[in-house]
C-alpha cells in the first residue's frame, strides 16, 4: 500500500573475521639428492660395458718364441685364432694352451698375458732322439711324439719293441750312447723282441747279442772287456753273443778255422738267456 513502510530489512554481509592459519615452513628440495641414486644406478650398469671397452679389449698382438725348427708360426696362429674371439682377460688359456699342444712336434707350451693387449706364447719343440719301429719317434725322455713322421731321419738309431716298451728300449739306448761314443762306436738299431731278448746293430754292422737276462752285466762285459779285445779286428766280427755266464763267443765275417771262435778261449760259459 501507498505509503506503507517498506520493513524489510537489507541483509547485512557476512563480515566475520576466520582464525589465521599457522604459516607453513618453506620446503627446499635438493634434486641432486634424489637424482643421485638413479645415477650411480646408470654409473654402476655402464661400468662393467666401461671395464670392457678399456681393460678386456681383444687381443691386439700375438709374440710367438720357439726355435721354429718344425713348427711355424703360421700353425700357432692357426690354432690359437678360432679361440682369440674373447676378451684379452677372458681369455681360456688352459684351452689356448690344449690347441697348440696338438700340433705335430710341440714338447710344451707356455701362455701369458702382456698388457694391455699381447698374449705371448712360448712354444718348446721335440727333439728328436731315435726312430721308433717303422714310422715313429722317440723324444729324448723316451716319450713316443710322432707315429708316422714325415720325413726319413736316417742319421738316428731305430728303436724297436713291443707295444707300450717304448720308454724301456729308450732307457737303455740312453744308458749305451754315451758309452759307444767313448769307445769310438756308432749304434743304428736296438731291438727287445716278444720274449724280450735284447740285440744291438752296430753302425758297421755287427750283431751285439744281450739277450733276456742279466743284461746290465751283459753290457758292461761287452764294453769292458769284448769291445777292447776286439777292436782291433772288429771289421771281421759278424756277431758277439753274451748270452754266458763268464764269456762271450765271436762269429766271424770270414769263416775262422773253427767256425766261431770264443774270446779269450771263455766258450764255455754256463747258459745262454
Amino acid at each position: 500500500m501507498r505509503g506503507r513502510p517498506n520493513r524489510r530489512r537489507k541483509s547485512k554481509r557476512a563480515t566475520a573475521t576466520l582464525p589465521s592459519m599457522p604459516r607453513l615452513p618453506r620446503i627446499r628440495i635438493r634434486w641432486s639428492a634424489l637424482l643421485w641414486p638413479v645415477f650411480a644406478g646408470s654409473a654402476a650398469a655402464a661400468v662393467p660395458s666401461l671395464v670392457d671397452d678399456l681393460v678386456d679389449r681383444p687381443v691386439g698382438r700375438l709374440e710367438i718364441e720357439s726355435t721354429f725348427q718344425r713348427v711355424t708360426p703360421i700353425q700357432i696362429e692357426a690354432a690359437l685364432a678360432p679361440a682369440l674371439d674373447q676378451g684379452f682377460w677372458s681369455l681360456d688359456l688352459d684351452a689356448l694352451r690344449q690347441r697348440v699342444q696338438e700340433l705335430a712336434w710341440v714338447d710344451s707350451t707356455e701362455l701369458r698375458r702382456s698388457w694391455p693387449d699381447t698374449l705371448v706364447v712360448r712354444v718348446r719343440e721335440h727333439h728328436a732322439a731315435a726312430r721308433w719301429g717303422d714310422a715313429g719317434l722317440l723324444n729324448s725322455r723316451g716319450e713316443l711324439f710322432a707315429e708316422r713322421r714325415e720325413h726319413a731321419f736316417p742319421e738316428l738309431p731305430r728303436l724297436s719293441g713291443p707295444a707300450g716298451s717304448e720308454r724301456e728300449v729308450a732307457s737303455l739306448y740312453l744308458a749305451l750312447r754315451d758309452r759307444l761314443v767313448d769307445a769310438h762306436l756308432a749304434i743304428d738299431t736296438l731291438r727287445l723282441d716278444e720274449r724280450g731278448s735284447w740285440r744291438l746293430v752296430l753302425a758297421t754292422g755287427q750283431e751285439v747279442r744281450f739277450g733276456r737276462r742279466d743284461v746290465p752285466d751283459r753290457v758292461d762285459r761287452f764294453f769292458s772287456i769284448a769291445a777292447p779285445a776286439l777292436a782291433n779286428e772288429l771289421h771281421r766280427v759278424s756277431y758277439i753273443d753274451l748270452r754266458y755266464t763268464n764269456g762271450f763267443a765271436v762269429g766271424w765275417r770270414e769263416e775262422a778255422p773253427d767256425g766261431e771262435l770264443a774270446a779269450r778261449g771263455e766258450t764255455s760259459g754256463h747258459g745262454h738267456g
